[in-house]
């Protein structure tokens, strides 16, 4: 499996005005406190496949809270698209939720940065393992602006790039963005435009200067260049155009595709300008308070030299980039092996603490397990196995540490099609499902339940919804019979974790009357399936740490996702007619209105609206949410190992140039 992000160009949106599209963005805003995962976690359970049948045992209730009202706003629109553009990048990361759990195994560590031997060493090498199919995939290579993997790659992007900012926890707590490459950041013009501020004295490993000019360069080619980790954007494109020198125009246009469009560039350029050598501004057409937040996980933090890709060219710049990150690329065997080193000139003083860091591709969870073992690997980032973490857990040679979980099950509910066209069937489907009797059967009641995408290691989380529908099989047969029967078919990609939980749900919908049919597939074709949009019923993912980055709430209720079940806005033919013409239905309204602020409670409570229209309209049941573990030697420290830091594309983010390694 995988995960990337998808960005893709529109056309012109009106005048002065274009459009990039993505699924992941987000604010700089301190996220609200929260309780410490490794805190309140309990022993793991046993494997979920052999606790089908404990997890049909006599439910508890789910709580009702209040939720406050809706509110509303004027959507940007995005047009002359068809749908089935938006599918690239989610091709790997819909199914990666369902191998996630953040269960806590016995071995699990409070280990600190510092750890208990005290202040970090320098010195020493480590080897991290990465699943193939995620993040130990990087195909098309490791230039931000034309590989279709920055989202999964973040370990690697963030040993190599650094990137102007990083998302940080204290403990594990109160995670936010910080500037990193970039010394400030200051929003003008109520919100409309971004002034970022430069570090002096950075400099790329060639030698020559990390300017704003640089960081202009990468910006342009990130947008420009076909890559799916672009942010989502609004640019104000109808402002008077820089004179820039020719010299940096002619090295920017050579670094372009040959079939790039120059109005487009044109356009950037003039949105996005230097304001001096460690200044530029970032001019939006319309606020959006998800924007910061998105850098991390976005090709637009990361800022490569511009004179070394025009003195190796394209390729060679794509396999071993040159940057200012705080190792340097001295091997990549593209999916298989990448070996860097120390940056001796890195702007940190006295970081990074390793001399050499590799990153190796394994085949999956067993294999990684084995690898880190057999002593050929020290860290695995993401270990998603429930049986495996459990050992690990058990084991006193490594440490176990649990991610903050950030994005609860839902089963998706295609409301276009029937039987849930509709909303009876639906809210049978609510009433029918006891998520909190999974949770506890499954997982012996470690996941953490939410009703809505949100979830305590993210921002806005908001568990409880006003008027949700919770577990009452009794008002589910009676809404079967009424309808005269129903009749389902429910998906889901064939991973363990995802078979078993569909399997109880199958016997707790039966109980209801309800005919199941389980349908496990491979990833691809439950892609397929939802781009073929006559599948039923979907159990899936939804959320991260910011809601509208990554796998978050637009791309599973956005009317013009092709991963949405939520109905498509009146008079639309499809997706792609609904973007041409600009249609939009009140949800998506609503979900444009939750980024149209910077104002973090504001921002709450209009992803309190969304949860509460999702939830009045039975679009979908939520339930559990989990992250995968963090499973290390135990000599081994660093921020995202053995402290957590919230996922930004599934697996949590690792902080490279503060990791070490205790000597013996």
């Amino acid at each position: 499996m995988g995960g990337h992000q998808l960005a893709q160009r529109d056309a012109l949106a009106g005048p002065g005005k274009r459009l990039l599209i993505t699924l992941d963005a987000g604010p700089a805003i301190p996220r609200n406190s929260r309780r410490s995962a490794s805190s309140t976690r309990k022993d793991c359970p046993p494997s979920p496949e052999n606790r089908v049948s404990a997890a049909l045992k006599p439910p508890r209730q789910l709580r009702n809270a209040t939720s406050k009202g809706k509110r509303h706003m004027k959507r940007i629109r995005n047009e002359g698209r068809s749908a089935a553009r938006l599918i690239g990048s989610f091709a790997v990361v819909l199914g990666l939720g369902l191998t996630s759990v953040a269960c806590a195994p016995g071995g699990q560590s409070d280990a600190t940065d510092e750890g208990k031997s005290g202040e970090p060493q320098s010195g020493g090498e480590l080897t991290v393992l990465l699943d193939a199919g995620f993040a130990g995939g990087w195909a098309t290579g490791l230039d931000p602006a034309t590989s279709n993997t920055t989202g999964a790659n973040l370990p690697q992007n963030s040993a190599i790039f650094g990137g102007l900012f990083t998302l940080e926890a204290e403990e594990g707590e109160d995670a936010e963005i910080v500037p990193n490459q970039a010394e400030s950041y200051e929003w003008t013009d109520e919100g409309r435009t971004l002034t970022i501020t430069l570090r002096d004295g950075i400099t790329f490993t060639d030698g020559t200067p990390m300017d704003a000019d640089a960081v202009l360069w990468n910006w342009i080619r990130a947008l420009n260049s076909g890559s799916t980790g672009a942010p989502r954007i609004d640019l104000k494109t109808d402002g008077p155009a820089p004179t820039l020198d020719p010299e940096f125009m002619d090295s920017l246009w050579a670094a372009l595709p040959e079939d790039v469009n120059k109005a487009d560039v044109e356009s950037d350029l003039t949105a996005i300008q230097v304001v001096d050598d460690l200044t530029l501004k970032i001019q939006l057409n319309t606020v959006n308070g998800s924007l910061l937040n998105s850098f991390p996980g976005t090709n637009l933090n990361l800022i490569g030299s511009p004179t070394a890709y025009a003195e190796m060219g394209a390729e060679a710049f794509s396999l071993t980039p040159v940057a200012a990150g705080p190792f340097i690329v001295t091997s990549d065997k593209l999916n298989e092996r990448l070996e860097l080193e120390k940056n001796p000139d890195y702007f940190k003083e006295g970081l990074p603490y390793l001399d050499e860091l590799t990153f190796q591709s394994v085949a999956g969870d067993q294999v990684a397990y084995q690898t880190l073992l057999a002593g050929q690997g020290d860290v695995i980032e993401g270990l998603s196995s429930v049986t495996l973490i459990e050992e690990a857990g058990k084991n006193p040679d490594v440490r176990v540490v649990l991610g903050a979980p950030t994005s609860p099950y839902v089963i998706q509910l295609n409301s276009r099609i029937a039987p849930f066209d509709d909303k009876r069937a639906r809210e049978a489907i609510y009433y029918a499902t006891d998520f909190d009797a999974i949770n506890e059967g499954l997982f012996k009641g470690q996941g953490e339940m939410s009703q809505s995408f949100t979830a305590s290691g993210g921002l806005f989380w908001e568990p409880d919804v006003d008027g949700y529908r919770t577990y009452d099989p009794e008002k589910a047969k009676e809404i079967v019979e009424e309808l005269g029967g129903l009749k389902v078919t429910l998906g889901t990609t064939d991973i363990v974790t995802a078979r078993s939980v569909t399997t109880a749900l199958q016997t707790q919908w039966a109980e209801a009357g309800i005919d199941v049919e389980i349908e496990a597939q491979a990833l691809g074709d439950v892609i397929s399936d939802f781009v073929g949009g006559q599948w039923e019923a979907m159990l899936q993912t939804a959320g991260a740490w910011d809601p509208s980055v990554g796998i978050g709430v637009s791309v599973r209720f956005g009317s013009t996702s092709p991963y949405s079940g939520a109905p498509l806005p009146e008079g639309a033919a499809n997706a792609g007619d609904a973007l041409a013409r600009g249609l939009e239905t009140e949800l998506d309204q609503l979900l444009a209105d939750s980024i149209a602020t910077i104002d973090p409670d504001e921002r709450k409570a209009r992803y309190a609206a969304v949860a509460k229209y999702i939830s009045d309209e039975a679009y979908g049941p939520f339930g559990m949410a989990f992250s995968p573990a963090q499973v290390m030697r135990k000599n081994v420290y660093g921020p995202g190992l053995t402290t957590p830091i919230p996922a930004l594309a599934v697996n949590q983010g690792v902080l490279y140039d503060r990791v070490w390694v205790e000597s013996d």
